[in-house]
């Protein structure tokens, strides 16, 4: 993706996503996946997998990974662009909003609305979560492991963050 008007064109798409990035960006990687990987061919399963991976390991918010994106995108301008582009409409709106959402506590059209977005917003995770999975696991290794961590996550009462260190190992003997 070399020419500017691509850049635009995904910066475009990407703050229009942002609008519906409830929960995080997490709730809208299937569909930068789509835009990058699929429709524009500009990256990679794996190389999508990777940056959505050092996003989540570098310190700091989870917003670094579409930044990543636009970074291998368009270089600078790119990383810049993308950021802004997943940043700016939501804070705007997030300003004005707050500002009146705390007047309507106790409407039930509130508690409605949240109890509403709670659902759409986990199946936006999972979703995610779901194919970053199918882009990393290049073996039934890493399949096993990624399994293996998510029942840890879900049933275990143990941190999940061993699981993570497990995985550490298991990539660092090359089983993985």
């Amino acid at each position: 993706m070399n020419d500017n008007g691509a850049i635009w064109s995904f910066t475009l798409h990407l703050a229009l996503l942002s609008l519906v990035a409830v929960g995080g960006v997490n709730t809208i990687v299937p569909e930068l996946h789509r835009q990058v990987v699929e429709v524009r061919g500009a990256l990679t399963d794996q190389q999508f997998a990777d940056l959505f991976a050092i996003g989540q390991a570098a310190p700091g918010p989870n917003v670094l990974f579409v930044t990543l994106i636009g970074w291998q995108l368009a270089g600078f301008t790119g990383a810049l662009l993308t950021a802004a582009a997943l940043c700016v409409p939501t804070c705007t709106i997030t300003f004005f909003v707050t500002r009146v959402w705390d007047r309507f506590k106790d409407a039930p059209w509130r508690r409605a609305t949240e109890a509403g977005v709670i659902p759409v917003t986990i199946g936006f995770v999972a979703a995610s979560a779901f194919l970053i999975a199918r882009a990393a696991d290049q073996n039934i290794a890493a399949f096993a492991v990624t399994g293996a961590t998510a029942a840890i996550a879900l049933w275990g009462r143990i941190n999940p963050l061993w699981g993570l260190g497990g995985a550490a190992v298991l990539g660092v003997a090359g089983l993985v």
